[in-house]
């Protein structure tokens, strides 16, 4: 039996209610494929600077070795009763340092043999000559940081140092004493440092044994370094 009851109509509103919306292609395809792309590029980045052995940040800021601000001093054992010191007038070099890590930071210098002065010409003279360091054939020495190491609260820069022709890795261990700005607005730092080395290793040969049963010079030379560079 057929209901008498007249048939209800649905509202519009109701019609409306009952619609359901399509989603937006853009908001929901292309917006991920975008962030999968910047996504895609930074880690092929990464993979590239971590392969090329290079930091992530590079902090490094360069400094330029001040000659007249800075000394390249040593000192050695004359016939095993008095100390001989030294120092080379010309030099240069440049450093990278990384404040916020020292151990990102790096050092190359470059020293003019023919400049070593001990206050004795004749001396000198000898020390230029074929029996000592012979600036004819090897007028550089030469430093080249590979690593800065840490070790507590201190740092020590390791390199190869190339004097007479031979290169040999040394360990300096040093102190950086902070940075200041001078009377032009420059930008300076400084550094101190220390090593003791055996002159035999770098092909330095000559002997002279005494009645003593010393040389005339030590084999073992002490090395300063005390250094200011600027900002370039």
């Amino acid at each position: 039996m057929k209901s008498l009851a007249p048939k209800r109509e649905s509202s519009a509103l109701e019609s409306f209610a009952n619609v359901k919306l399509a989603p937006k292609r853009d908001s929901l395809v292309r917006r991920p494929r975008k962030v999968l792309v910047r996504f895609t590029r930074f880690a092929f980045a990464a993979i590239a600077v971590s392969a090329l052995g290079v930091p992530p940040a590079v902090l490094a800021t360069t400094y330029e070795i001040d000659p007249h601000h800075s000394t390249v001093a040593f000192a050695v054992k004359h016939m095993l009763i008095n100390t001989v010191r030294g120092t080379f007038k010309q030099f240069m070099g440049v450093i990278q340092l990384d404040e916020s890590d020292l151990t990102r930071s790096s050092v190359t210098v470059t020293i003019e043999g023919a400049t070593i002065d001990t206050g004795f010409p004749r001396r000198d003279d000898d020390l230029r000559g074929p029996s000592f360091l012979d600036v004819a054939k090897f007028p550089e020495i030469s430093f080249v940081s590979t690593r800065v190491e840490k070790h507590a609260e201190n740092f020590i820069l390791v390199g190869s140092l190339t004097m007479h022709g031979v290169a040999r890795e040394v360990r300096i261990p040093f102190a950086y004493n902070g940075k200041a700005t001078d009377q032009a607005g420059v930008t300076r730092i400084g550094m101190e440092g220390g090593l003791v080395i055996n002159r035999q290793d770098w092909g330095i040969s000559y002997n002279k044994v005494l009645d003593n049963g010393g040389l005339v010079a030590a084999n073992e030379v002490q090395i300063q370094l005390d250094v200011e560079a600027k900002k370039k």
